[in-house]
C-alpha cells in the first residue's frame, strides 16, 4: 500500500511539472505576442483606464517574468502569486471584449465564445496556483515543503 501511494504522488508530481512547463510557454508566448501585435491587446482595454500601450506592455513583461519563474524554483511561489494577481487585474479587459467584440476588428468569434472565455479566467487560476505549488505548505530553506502533521502521521 505505502509503494502504491508513492507511486501516486510520484505521478502527480509528475503531471505538475509537466503542466507548470505548459503554463510557462502559454504565459510567456502570450507575454510576447503583446510586444510583437499589441494592437488587438490594446483594443480590449477598457477605456476607463488610461494609457493601453503602456498596459499592454506592462502586462505583457509581467506575463513573460512570471512565466519564465514558474521555472524558476526560488522564484516560483512569487511568480504564481504574480499570474494569480495578472489574471485577476486583466479580467476587466476580457468582460470589455465580451461587451464590445467590435473592438478586434478581424476577430470573428461568435460572442457566445467570448462569455464563455470568461469562466476559463478561473480554471486558469486554479492551473497557475497548482503549478506553483501556492497550495502547498511554506518551503524551508533546504526547498522541501514542510509537512502538515497529517502527512507525517500517514494520514494525510
Amino acid at each position: 500500500m505505502r509503494q502504491t501511494r508513492s507511486t501516486f504522488r510520484s505521478l502527480g508530481e509528475w503531471c505538475r511539472v509537466g503542466l507548470r512547463w505548459v503554463a510557462a510557454g502559454v504565459f510567456v508566448f502570450a507575454g510576447v505576442r503583446h510586444f510583437t501585435h499589441p494592437v488587438p491587446f490594446r483594443q480590449i482595454v477598457p477605456p476607463a483606464l488610461p494609457s493601453p500601450a503602456l498596459l499592454v506592455a506592462v502586462s505583457g513583461a509581467f506575463e513573460i517574468a512570471g512565466g519564465l519563474g514558474l521555472l524558476i524554483r526560488p522564484l516560483r511561489r512569487a511568480a504564481g502569486w504574480g499570474l494569480v494577481v495578472l489574471l485577476v487585474a486583466v479580467f476587466p479587459a476580457n468582460v470589455y471584449m465580451a461587451m464590445r467584440p467590435d473592438r478586434e476588428p478581424g476577430s470573428h468569434f461568435p460572442a457566445w465564445v467570448l462569455w464563455a472565455r470568461l469562466p476559463l479566467q478561473a480554471v486558469l487560476i486554479i492551473w497557475v496556483g497548482w503549478a506553483a505549488g501556492l497550495g502547498r505548505a511554506a518551503t524551508r530553506s533546504r526547498g522541501r515543503a514542510t509537512r502538515t502533521p497529517l502527512e507525517v502521521s500517514g494520514r494525510g
